[in-house]
């Protein structure tokens, strides 16, 4: 596989949008992208079929013709940690089985942009987590940190985590969660320096999600992608 692994400081800070934006910005330079949402939890009725916001995101993204299985893979109704939303459905999450399905819509793109869930560790069995699907799959990682109250220690311990794991931390974007934070350029010189990787950008609070690629700067990423 050749892409990134997206994951972030928190859940609800902006992954499935930042991964959305990387999609329609590497997407411009001519190369085949598709996002991945492994996982998925929550889902809604709509227009006679089960639908994640999320995965919906993703797919609007995407330029290559993707199904909804396609980038969503593992889809659940409930809206909660992935392994007590595989219980309530009386089952459980087979490592094997979407690794495969990961690989399998990964096969179909010059770059695969594979979005975690929640944080960097959240559990899917009681012996796997997502931390364990980043080294499974061996791609370096994109984090996305929130910029609210506290991120800085989330971000530099989720770094941390990463390169424990022996992956690489490829990059890293700033997403307003908070449009109220004060010192956020300060903030941001302290990730810059903590996190020792390169800033693809800060996104602020948007209302038109398709202005965000245009906050990015992916030239890191194509290196990598080299």
């Amino acid at each position: 596989m050749k892409g990134f692994f997206i994951t972030g400081t928190d859940t609800e800070i902006g992954k499935t949008f930042v991964t959305a934006a990387l999609t329609r910005a590497l997407s411009a330079t001519g190369r085949r992208v598709a996002p991945i949402k492994s996982l998925a939890a929550g889902q809604e009725f709509v227009d006679g079929r089960w639908v994640n916001e999320d995965v919906a995101t993703l797919l609007a993204a995407q330029n290559l013709g993707l199904s909804d299985t396609d980038v969503g893979p593992l889809q659940f109704r409930e809206p909660c940690a992935p392994h007590i939303a595989a219980k309530l459905e009386g089952g459980t999450i087979d490592r094997d089985a979407l690794l495969a399905a990961i690989r399998a819509t990964a096969a179909k793109a010059d770059i695969a942009l594979v979005e975690g869930v929640g944080g960097f560790r959240v559990p899917l069995t009681d012996r796997w987590d997502t931390a364990d699907l980043a080294v499974d799959l061996g791609l370096p990682v994109i984090l996305v940190v929130g910029m609210r109250l506290g991120c800085i220690n989330h971000a530099l311990l989720t770094a941390e985590g990463i390169r424990a794991r022996g992956l690489k931390l490829a990059a890293w974007v700033a997403n307003t969660a908070d449009p109220h934070q004060p010192h956020v350029a300060d903030n941001l010189a302290s990730l810059q320096t903590g996190l020792r990787a390169p800033c693809l950008g800060h996104i602020p609070r948007l209302t038109d999600p398709l202005a965000a690629p245009a906050c990015l700067d992916i030239s890191a990423l194509l290196t990598e992608d080299a």
